[in-house]
């Protein structure tokens, strides 16, 4: 089984297309391979934790990123869709501030890889999406920062015409420039 590697306009930060095998009873595909990853995606990175989360139609998270223990996800969409994107946000970086997003859905197959050094989120654009991923640190709380999902600065470009649900944490993020950033 093989995965396609689909660059975007971040380097770091690539979508993954499996090849998916269907007769009339279902489908198969690979959706991680240590060999094909470390070879075609990225350096070496070694996954620490599994994650699974569920949310409703218009639910936005993020844009999260951990400092001092950067973390870089592996993520997929098993139920429904939603729109994932990948924030540079590395001080040193020439691409500090810029962004790249896909469509992910449990009909593509389509996984997204957001390396260490840059914030993640995303919104659901089905009923409901339920989405894994794989995380190359623990999740520490204490560590973690949210920049505003719609900072100017950033301007992603989300494809919805709602106002997005948030929570707590991501209706106080902060903008690019006032947040604590990886140096």
């Amino acid at each position: 089984m093989g995965n396609k590697v689909i660059a975007t306009a971040l380097p770091e930060v690539k979508l993954i297309e499996p090849e998916v095998f269907c007769d009339e009873f279902g489908f198969c595909f690979e959706s991680f391979s240590e060999d094909e990853f470390i070879g075609d995606v990225s350096q070496a990175f070694h996954f620490v934790q599994d994650r699974h989360s569920s949310a409703v139609h218009g639910v936005l998270r993020g844009l999260h990123y951990q400092v001092q223990r950067p973390q870089g996800r592996l993520m997929r969409v098993v139920v429904g869709e939603v729109f994932a994107v990948g924030v540079d946000v590395r001080l040193n970086s020439p691409n500090f501030g810029k962004w790249c997003g896909a469509h992910l859905s449990a009909a593509n197959h389509r996984q997204i890889w957001v390396p260490p050094g840059f914030a993640h989120g995303f919104v659901v654009l089905s009923n409901v999406a339920e989405c894994l991923w794989k995380t190359t640190e623990y999740w520490f709380p204490e560590l973690e920062r949210c920049i505003l999902w719609r900072d100017p600065d950033i301007g992603i470009e989300w494809p919805i015409d709602f106002e997005p649900i948030l929570g707590a944490k991501d209706a106080a993020g902060r903008r690019l420039y006032e947040a604590e950033n990886i140096a």
